[in-house]
Parts: C-alpha cells; structure tokens; sequence
C-alpha cells in the first residue's frame, strides 16, 4: 500500500515538474516573440516620425515662402501708392503756386484799378459840386431848397397816381367779385332747381255720394257742431256736388280736420263720440307726419345734432305758408344754397347747412307768442343750445342785427334768391295781371319805344326801340328812366330786369 502511495506520489510530483517546464517553455516562447514585435513597431514609428517631421519641414518652408511672397507683395503696392500720392501732392504744389501767382497778378490790377477809379471820382465830386452851384446861380435856389420843391411835387404827384390806382384797383374788384358772386348764385340756383306749390287756405273732401251730407250735418246739425269745436275749422257745404269744404287760416288744425272727415267717410259712422275719436286719431297722425317732416328736412339737408324739440318744430312749417310758398321747402332750399354757396367760397359749408334750415323757424310759433318770427326764431334757437353764429344767421337774415359772419350772409342772400325765385310765392291772378300790364304801360309811355313784353313771369321786360329816333346814348338813357319808374310806381317781390334793344337791319334784294 505504501508502494502504491509511493508510486502515485512520485508520479504526481514527475507530472507537476513536467507542467512547470513545458509551461515555461512555452512563456519564454511569447516572451520572445512580443520582443521581437515590440522592436518592430518602434522601428516603425521612428521611421513615420522621420518621414513626419520631414514633411513637416517641408510644409513650414512652404508657409515660410508663401508669407514672404505676400509681404514682398503688399510692399511694393505700398510704395506704388506712395509714388502715386506724392506725384499728386506735386502737382497740387504746382497748381497752388500757380494760383498764387495769379492772385498776386489780380491785387496788382485792383490796386490799380482803385487808384483809377479814386481819381475818376475825385473829378466827377468836383463836376458834381460846380455844377450844383452853377444850378444854384441859374434857378435862385440853393441845394435845400431845390430839393423840398422837388420833393412836394413828387408828393404831388405820387398821390394823385396813387389815388387813381386805387380807384382803378377798387372798380376792378368790385366788377370781379360781382361776376363772381352773380356766378356762384347762379350755380347754386342750377344746382338746386326745386318745386313750389301753392297752397291755400282750403281744403276740398271728397264726398261718395250727396246723401253723406246730411250725415256730415247730422240731426239738428250736432256732427257738423261737434267737428268745427274740435278742429276749430269752418265746414262749408253748399251745392258743390260730392265735396265738403274745410276753411281755416291755420293748416294744422285744416289738416286734421280733413284726416278725421276722411275716415268718418270711411268708417261710415258719423256722430260726436266717434268725431272725437277719429280727431283725436287724425291729431296723433298729423303729429307724426310732423316730426317725420323734420326728420326728413334735417336728412334732406345734411344737417345732424339738432335738439328733438326743434326737430318737432321745424316740422310744423310744413304746414305754413308765407305768400304762398311752403315755408319748410322754403327753408330746405335756402339750407341747400346757403351751402352751396359756401362749399364755393371756402367756408363753413355746415355752419350754413344749419343756420340755412332754420333761419324761418320763428314763423312755426309765431301765432302762438308775441313778436316777430325773427325775434321768436332767436329765442328757440337759443333755448335749444344753437350756437350764437347759428343765432346771428337768424337775426341777421332780415337785416335786424348786422352779419357777423360770412355765413350769415349767405344765409341772408340764399333766403332772397329762394323767394324771389319765379313762381316761388304766390299772388293772386288779377294782381299778377295787372302787374304785368302796368310794367308793359310804364315802359311804352317813352318816346321812341317800339314795343315791349314781359317774360320770366313778370320777372323781366324787353323793350324794343326805333333805331332811327333813338342812338346809343339814348337807349343808356332810357333804360334808367325806364327802371326808375318802375321801382317809384310797382310793388313786386324780388327784382325785374329791363332789356333795352336797338336793333338796325340792313336788307336789299339780289335781282
């Protein structure tokens, strides 16, 4: 056993020292190789550093060469721009010197030319001075007095010159603004061609039939009682067939009077409870179309931020009259002119607008309160917080207080343009007649008149002379007596133009 024992002892021992030299063999083997390799590669890297650093050296000595390429280069372009500024500043050295020579040149004829013209002026004092005293010798004036003499004259004559362009200046403006003015009313008259109607103080109802008179009347005549105390109009019935006539100075209460007979009709019942009702209907409708009648005339114009009182009032004028012209359309269309007008002379144009609109809105109350419709209208105006300008259009239209502004006076002018305009206001038939036969008399009672007619509804004549009795002087004449009688004997509204035409033909026959 213990041979057994031995034995494996012995081999393990023969085996562990067979291990340990196979093992080192083996490790001195590798060894030897990374030796062999690590040499290698340090012989490798001494040779890339070698072939590094020469190319390095290389590429130095480029770099080198290239900086001195380029510091040889900006060299020589500095000293070729040194050359450049110094031949410049030479030739400005030149022309410097050439200057100052030629400045020194000019002193020396100046200097000269002084000397000359000193000598000159010497000569022409000492002329001057005998040749006033030999004026002095001659006239018997001395210096002074010579001098205020002729001063007075100059002043003499200075003013009356003076005076006589001032004149010419001042007829020159005078025709030029009347062309002008005559020019922009015309326009504005062109550009606002309106209507007029005339109204009067009765109203015409149409009836259906006859029998409805009767029941207008009513038993014992109580209807007709109840409509004229309500409306305060005067019914006239009498053999007009089928119409009822309502007669009243005030066109309001006429107004509703004729709404509430209208529906009456309609209606069919006619007795006092229902004549109240319909009026007080007819009072409410009339009251609307009122202040639809202002509301329209302010849009009509262009004129905003009235008060709604006053809007209420201008609305009434639609139902007055003044000779016959609405008295709202009248002021519609002085709003409208007025305005034009100052578009054109470069004013206030809504300033005008306004004070145009209600420059008559006095006459909506004035047979309510006391005074006249210009006074009425101011005290509205300023009720109703107007400006004092709007103010002043309105009491100076008529002349009552003077114009403060141009716009009043445009609104003085646009409100004799609208009722002078033809047909604008109405009179009655036989005084139109005999108006415009009168005007025809007056201007045929002249001697040498041949004939004349009235046109432009009375609003001019022409008048036709015999040209062998009388010359152009004569027609100057007679065209100024002519209107001379005719302001001192006719009354009419706005003015009338008197034509004088003197005409001579010359006629003979071809045979």
């Amino acid at each position: 056993m213990l041979a057994i024992i031995a034995a494996a002892v012995a081999c393990g021992v023969i085996g562990i020292g067979t291990g340990y030299l196979y093992r080192k063999n083996i490790a001195e083997g590798k060894i030897g190789q990374a030796e062999v390799e690590a040499q290698r590669i340090i012989s490798t890297a001494q040779q890339n550093a070698e072939a590094r650093k020469k190319e390095l050296v290389l590429e130095g000595k480029e770099e080198v060469h290239k900086l001195r390429s380029d510091a040889d280069r900006e060299h020589k372009e500095r000293r070729t721009e040194l050359q450049r500024l110094e031949r410049r500043l030479l030739q400005k050295e030149e022309h410097l010197d050439k200057k100052s020579d030629s400045m020194e040149k000019k002193e020396d004829a100046i200097a000269l030319r002084e000397d000359e013209i000193n000598n000159i002026k010497e000569k022409v004092e000492a002329l001057h001075s005998q040749k006033l005293a030999e004026l002095e010798r001659i006239s018997g004036l001395s210096y002074d007095d010579a001098k205020e003499l002729l001063l007075s004259n100059v002043q003499t004559e200075v003013k009356h010159e003076t005076a006589q362009l001032i004149k010419t200046i001042e007829d020159d403006a005078k025709e030029e603004a009347e062309g002008k003015a005559r020019e922009i009313i015309s326009m504005a008259i062109q550009r606002c061609a309106a209507d007029h109607v005339a109204e009067t103080t009765v109203s015409v109802v149409s009836l259906p039939n006859d029998e409805m008179k009767g029941r207008i009347i009513g038993r014992e005549g109580r209807n007709i009682r109840a409509i004229e105390t309500l409306t305060g109009v005067d019914l006239i019935i009498d053999d007009t067939p089928e119409a009822v006539i309502l007669s009243c100075f005030d066109p309001i209460r006429r107004e509703i009077a004729r709404i509430a007979l209208e529906k009456l009709i309609a209606d069919g019942r006619i007795h006092p409870a229902r004549i109240e009702e319909m009026v007080e209907k007819a009072r409410k409708e009339v009251n609307q179309k009122i202040r639809e009648a202002g509301e329209q005339a302010t849009y009509e114009t262009g004129v905003h931020g009235l008060h709604p009182e006053l809007i209420k009032i201008l609305g009434r004028l639609r139902y007055r009259t003044s000779y016959g012209q609405n008295v709202l359309r009248h002021s519609i269309e002085v709003s409208q002119l007025a305005g034009i007008m100052a578009a054109e002379l470069g004013v206030d144009e809504n300033l005008a607008r306004r004070a145009g609109l209600i420059h008559d809105i006095g006459k909506a109350l004035d047979h309510e309160l006391e005074g006249t419709h210009v006074s009425i209208g101011t005290e509205v105006a300023k009720k109703y917080g107007e400006s004092k300008m709007v103010i002043n259009c309105i009491a100076a239209h008529h002349g009552d207080e003077e114009p403060k502004s141009v716009e009043a006076v445009l609104v003085s002018a646009a409100d004799a343009v609208s009722a002078a305009r033809p047909g604008a206001r109405r009179e009655t038939l036989e005084n139109y007649l005999k108006r415009l036969t009168k005007l025809e008399e007056i201007a045929e009672s002249f001697d040498g008149v041949e004939d004349c007619f009235a046109i432009q509804a009375g609003r001019e004549i022409r008048v036709m002379v015999k040209p062998e009795k009388l010359d152009e002087s004569d027609c100057v004449l007679l065209v100024h007596n002519i209107v001379k009688r005719i302001e001192d004997e006719l009354e009419y509204p706005g003015q009338i133009k008197v034509v004088v035409i003197r005409e001579t033909r010359m006629i003979d026959y071809a045979k």
